[in-house]
């Protein structure tokens, strides 16, 4: 498991409770030494004991016996971080995305970060509705993998437990739409709970919010029905909803009035939902594809607009049929 993250380091403790001897890496010996030493990731994860089969390196020569690489370190980052690992892993050894992020530079998913960065290697993603503290606790979750050239039904047994049900799907490329693109739909919704506009304009935002997502998804290959699922709306709903989601945290800030540096600061962790936001714009206007809400958010994140004038804004957009029927760049 690549990252000691709080998503990585719950993914190699569900791992190690499944009985699999499991190597978290982390950035340096410094950072695994307290780890190992205190059985416990107290700073991302306080309170979640290691299991006896997991153990904390800090050299990636750890990984090359590993038949699978799960990395789940910020989406931005995820590059360097492979170039650290690529050298030394096994043939065929599998790559997992835990990540959700799209690469600003490039608009690639992370899988396909992954391919270009090590050729040759079974590419896999993993995306849900899947709180850190959540899974940890051992609370009822669910996920799903996909994979176009892994096989999926050995991934899934991996992962698979009496509280964290695992689907699949070979449509990876939705899967990590899904989980990449409600990150910025989360944040609008946060900034809808701080604004004090209600349940009905936080569904409204969130349903639109989707539809954005399917719309981009759909433009670069993926299956609409996808976005239905536990990697769509799902994660979205806990995204959206829970006060655990760190971008739905940095929505409520911002629709405070903090700035997105003060706002990130506060948070201390990563909102992954700040950096996919000009990814996904980007890469929607490449394609032509309209995300109205997610060029609000832009506005917000960037100074450019206050939240309250931005929500106006959107309200004010011409009427039109909830349903378009001009293709996947109509909507709105």
């Amino acid at each position: 498991m690549v990252g000691a993250t709080a998503w990585g380091t719950t993914l190699a403790v569900l791992l190690a409770r499944n009985g699999l001897p499991v190597t978290l890496l982390a950035r340096s010996a410094e950072e695994a030494a307290p780890l190992n030493a205190d059985r416990e990731h107290a700073r991302r994860l306080p309170g979640v004991g290691f299991p006896p089969s997991l153990v904390v390196s800090g050299d990636p020569l750890a990984l090359q016996q590993a038949d699978l690489v799960c990395l789940a370190v910020p989406a931005q980052s995820m590059r360097a971080n492979l170039a650290v690992v690529t050298p030394h892993l096994a043939p065929g050894a599998t790559l997992l995305s835990a990540s959700k992020g799209i690469e600003i530079a490039t608009g690639q998913r992370m899988s396909e970060v992954l391919r270009e960065g090590a050729p040759g290697h079974p590419v896999a993603a993993l995306s849900g509705p899947n709180l850190s503290r959540e899974v940890a606790a051992g609370l009822p979750s669910t996920t799903v993998i996909a994979s176009a050239d892994a096989p999926l039904e050995p991934l899934r047994a991996l992962f698979h437990t009496g509280v964290f049900r695992v689907y699949t799907t070979e449509d990876i490329i939705g899967v990590e739409f899904g989980g990449a693109l409600k990150n910025i739909i989360a944040i609008a919704a946060g900034i809808v709970d701080a604004l004090g506009y209600g349940d009905n304009a936080k569904a409204a935002m969130i349903t639109r919010g989707l539809a954005e997502m399917t719309r981009l998804g759909v433009a670069e290959g993926a299956d609409p029905l996808t976005f239905l699922g536990l990697a769509g709306v799902g994660d979205l709903i806990a995204s959206s909803y829970s006060a655990l989601a760190r971008n739905r945290r940095l929505g409520e800030l911002l629709g405070g009035g903090q700035t997105l540096e003060t706002a990130l600061l506060a948070i201390g962790a990563t909102a992954e939902g700040a950096a996919t936001t000009p990814a996904a714009l980007h890469l929607a206007r490449r394609l032509g594809v309209e995300m109205p809400i997610a060029e609000a958010l832009h506005g917000i994140l960037y100074g450019q607009i206050a939240p309250g004038a931005a929500v106006a804004s959107l309200l004010q957009r011409d009427p039109k049929p909830e349903r378009a029927t001009g293709g996947a760049g109509q909507g709105g």
